[in-house]
């Protein structure tokens, strides 16, 4: 791969040690950034002109169910209730493994135009392992960097079969990805597990499942939220036994205790919000403010396409705007008056997509900064656009104005995924209309359920 020198970009790097730049090069070989300054010389690279553009990490969607993409607008008035019963107890069982996979792909190609390079795809409805494998290969073939949770599926139990709560995560399927396809850890796919927890399964499952996750040293993850847990003090438990360590992501946890959470971030746990769909279901204000001032990492994350869209702009904006809102309501409570200055900066949102993200998911060491030595996940946006311009702030403006539109150029991996705004990816058109028929489907056969699902 021949050398690529961006050259004269406005950088905002999310690496301490080297700032923002106002001006500045980017020198990248292979895979890898290797030089970062205010002018580079590279005389046999290829010049990528950015002298009107923002150079930003690659950004990191914390937290996505990809395999609902062909189902966009579905769940836009649905409650949780709604969503439960619908989506997991009557679509999802509908599904081919040739419906993941199309899912997957469009889903994730809608990722890199959105300028996320990387993507937490939480895959819970996998009833067979060709499922699984449909999943993972959509992401690859989308070209994404991605780590991918392997979940279960949450349909109502035939005559004789256990409630999904009792049944833990599949032994076979994660020996089988952690010694197969996900045997090496370098490559762009990376593997952890979509656990149920003890919001939805019983203790005894929650601790298998985490031990599993330990035994593999992989990444697990859990909802929390949309009703009341099956085991109410399960994260205490789970805390007192010792469970809880840098293996272990909760994404939402609305309702866990102020003390609990502080306790679980002590230990190494960390934490996911999905604020837009927070919102939607009535979980509660979103954990951003306690995580936020006990100085623990956030990642947030677009969660249910069928319901809002999964562009990481409006999850930055929506994000910390609630939480802005939030903290002044307090604060005007306890003292009578407004705080002087904001709490929580563009500076922290912008961290949610980035650094902070990808320490998350165990990618800090790879991506998450425009770092030499870290692979070269880049977005560059047009900064001459009627949205852009003037930019007095290069966080304010990526964070508060910025938008998909201005998504010029993305590199995964060094690799050109995205250029001049345009998608580098073959037959879009094609993949759109086996998305759609896909989706006609699934619809068509839930229609045809002899009992609605909803």
């Amino acid at each position: 791969m021949r050398r690529k020198l961006i050259k004269g970009a406005a950088i905002v790097s999310m690496d301490a040690a080297i700032g923002d730049l106002p001006k500045g090069d980017v020198l990248i070989e292979q895979d890898r950034i290797v030089a970062v300054a205010p002018s580079i010389a590279a005389d046999d690279a290829e010049v990528i002109d950015a002298s009107r553009m923002l150079l930003l990490p690659g950004l990191i969607n914390g937290h996505l169910h990809t395999w609902q993409t062909g189902l966009r607008g579905l769940a836009a008035d649905w409650t949780v209730a709604g969503y439960m019963q619908a989506m997991h107890r009557g679509l999802a069982t509908l599904f081919r493994p040739e419906d993941i996979h199309i899912a997957n792909l469009v889903g994730a190609l809608n990722q890199i135009n959105n300028g996320a390079t990387t993507l937490v795809d939480w895959c819970h409805n996998n009833p067979t392992p060709a499922h699984s494998d449909a999943a993972v290969q959509g992401l690859a073939d989308a070209g994404i960097r991605a780590l991918f949770l392997h979940g279960s599926p949450k349909p109502d139990p035939k005559p004789g079969q256990k409630h999904f709560s009792e049944v833990p995560m599949p032994r076979g399927e994660v020996e089988r990805f952690c010694k197969g396809r996900f045997a090496s850890r370098d490559g762009l796919l990376t593997f952890g597990l979509a656990v149920l927890g003890p919001y939805y399964s019983t203790y005894d499952v929650t601790k298998q499942d985490l031990a599993l996750a330990r035994e593999f040293d992989v990444f697990a993850s859990m909802h929390v939220g949309g009703g009341k847990g099956m085991v109410p003090d399960g994260f205490e438990r789970l805390l007192d036994d010792g469970l809880v360590d840098r293996h272990l992501t909760i994404v939402h946890g609305n309702d866990i205790a102020p003390d609990t959470v502080r306790r679980i971030a002590d230990r190494g746990g960390t934490f996911t919000v999905t604020a837009e769909i927070e919102l939607q279901m009535g979980y509660g204000d979103p954990l951003t403010g306690i995580l936020h001032e006990h100085k623990a990492p956030i990642s947030i994350g677009s969660d249910v396409e069928p319901a809002v869209g999964s562009d990481l702009f409006t999850c930055m904006r929506l994000t910390l705007q609630h939480e802005r809102n939030r903290g002044i309501i307090e604060t005007l409570e306890k003292t009578g008056s407004r705080p002087q200055r904001a709490a929580v900066t563009c500076r922290d949102a912008l961290a949610w997509v980035t650094i902070d993200a990808a320490k998350i998911a165990g990618l800090d060491d790879r991506v998450g900064s425009v770092t030499p030595g870290k692979q070269a996940d880049l977005v560059l946006l047009r900064t001459d656009a009627l949205n852009m311009t003037p930019m007095r702030d290069l966080v304010g403006c990526a964070v508060m104005q910025a938008a998909t539109a201005n998504v010029d150029t993305v590199l995964i991996a060094g690799r050109t995924v995205k250029q001049a705004g345009r998608l580098l990816a073959d037959d879009v058109a094609g993949k759109l209309a086996k998305l759609q028929s896909s989706g006609d489907r699934i619809l068509a056969d839930f229609e045809a359920l002899p009992t609605r699902a909803a």
